[in-house]
């Protein structure tokens, strides 16, 4: 595991305007300060990510989410029910410098959250502010959750690298924006039904879509066409199975959980091989099937 010594090497990179490869529970993150918009720039280079699409700002505490975003009752509540952990919320800024025009794609909102894997949080706690840190992959391409996946795609980009050991979670934060009605614009792990518990019903995404990350038709996606809801594979198929054995099961005993946490890597090992495609088993559409069938669709180009 890293070193008190890694700790500081990270953090004194980000102070020094220079990029990271941070792990979380979710998913590997090129990180940056998020008030420089020099290395959010570089980020955006690294990974050919369209200017247009908002980063995420990850914070060590509520305390300090509280002082870049307006937090209303709604806000708090799913704040501590969730966080640390795999939610993000849009909310108004406060402060804007805290939080780069770049990093916010020019909007008025911020999209924040308190990580729970703890070596980002003890890296956060010693920088003191908000860092961006976006999946850890060139735009596009299926999000790293190992960390030699993580350096096989952006590993050139940073100064300084954590290896945190395999992502727990393995699927992008959940995102829901507090902007006037609630509204779910990334399903993830926290799912639907756990917020709409929490603070009633959320509304669909359409109308607040471009305040989040990871809404692009064509995301995740591998080299291979990707053909979901295949009962079987095709001549010249890879087959991520779901429920039965295989070279590439998401899960043999259709655990939803482990399917999230295979899913990109399953996709990356299933892409190494070189096939004509890569066929997807049926994933069932409730609790985190939702998020998983998500970024599938997004993988296959199917979501606009």
């Amino acid at each position: 595991m890293p070193s008190p010594t890694d700790i500081a090497a990270v953090v004194a990179a980000l102070k020094g305007g220079r990029l990271v490869i941070l792990p979380t529970e979710t998913v590997y993150g090129l990180a940056a300060d998020a008030a420089d918009a020099g290395a959010v720039a570089r980020i955006f280079e690294a990974k050919g990510r369209p200017r247009f699409n908002p980063l995420i700002a990850h914070v060590a505490s509520l305390e300090r989410a509280e002082a870049i975003a307006v937090f209303d009752d709604r806000a708090r509540a799913l704040a501590t029910a969730f966080w640390p952990g795999p939610l993000t919320l849009v909310l108004p800024i406060k402060d804007a410098e805290a939080v780069c025009d770049l990093a916010r794609a020019g909007l008025e909102t911020v999209a924040v959250r308190v990580p729970g894997h703890p070596l980002a949080r003890e890296v956060l706690a010693e920088f003191g502010g908000p860092v961006v840190a976006p999946s850890a992959n060139r735009s596009g391409r299926p999000s790293p959750t190992t960390y030699i996946h993580a350096l096989e795609e952006t590993g050139t980009a940073a100064e300084v690298t954590l290896d945190g050991g395999p992502c727990q979670v393995g699927l992008e934060s959940t995102v829901v924006a507090l902007i006037g009605q609630p509204r779910l614009l990334r399903p993830g792990s926290v799912t639907r039904a756990q917020i709409e518990a929490v603070i009633g019903p959320l509304a669909e995404a359409e109308a607040d879509a471009r305040r989040s990350p990871g809404r692009l038709a064509l995301h995740y996606a591998p080299d291979a066409p990707v053909r979901i809801n295949a009962d079987r594979p095709r001549e010249g198929e890879a087959y991520l199975a779901f429920g039965t054995p295989g070279p590439f099961s998401l899960s043999e005993n259709g655990d939803l959980t482990e399917a999230a946490a295979n899913l990109f890597r399953m996709l990356r090992e299933a892409d190494a091989t070189r096939p004509a495609g890569i066929a997807v088993a049926p994933i069932p559409d409730e609790g985190l099937g939702e998020a998983i069938n998500d970024r599938l669709k997004r993988a296959a180009g199917f979501v606009g």
